[in-house]
């Protein structure tokens, strides 16, 4: 954490620094004689290099607070750790479940409503409800109930 959080700190510091240079770039080029303006900023490519740089300073202050809090070193920051190392429990799947396929055909069919006709959407809306709570009850009925 504590290498991501100081790789995120200089990609924030290089997008700062792209930006003062685009500001300066614009007003030289607005500024130029074909031009016969006033020298003026470009603010699109301005503020969207500007979030960029202040997306990476937040991403790499929440780094540096998550490795401050967890205490120690994860493997992945330590020279002499091996691959193993940084195993650990992923979570409990269910390979036998269908839900997650639902789950994506209602997801396509919602944008496909999007992109064509509302009421797709609305069905898609619909297949994910129930298909949300068929996946989050799964293991409380049938065969395999807890």
């Amino acid at each position: 954490m504590g290498t991501n959080a100081r790789l995120f700190w200089v990609l924030a510091g290089f997008f700062f620094l792209a930006d003062a240079i685009y500001i300066v770039w614009s007003l030289l080029v607005s500024t130029s004689p074909a031009a016969q303006t006033a020298p003026t900023i470009e603010w699109v490519g301005t503020v969207a290099i500007g979030l960029t740089g202040a997306l990476s300073a937040l991403i790499a202050f929440y780094l540096g607070r998550i490795h401050k809090a967890q205490g120690g070193e994860l493997p992945e920051d330590r020279l002499d750790a091996n691959i193993d190392d940084g195993d650990a429990e992923q979570g409990f799947f269910s390979p036998w479940s269908w839900w997650p396929i639902v789950l994506a055909t209602s997801a396509a069919l919602t944008f496909l409503g999007l992109a064509i006709g509302p009421w797709i959407a609305f069905i898609g809306v619909a297949i994910f409800l129930i298909s949300i709570v068929g996946w989050i009850f799964e293991y409380y009925r049938g065969y395999f109930a807890r």
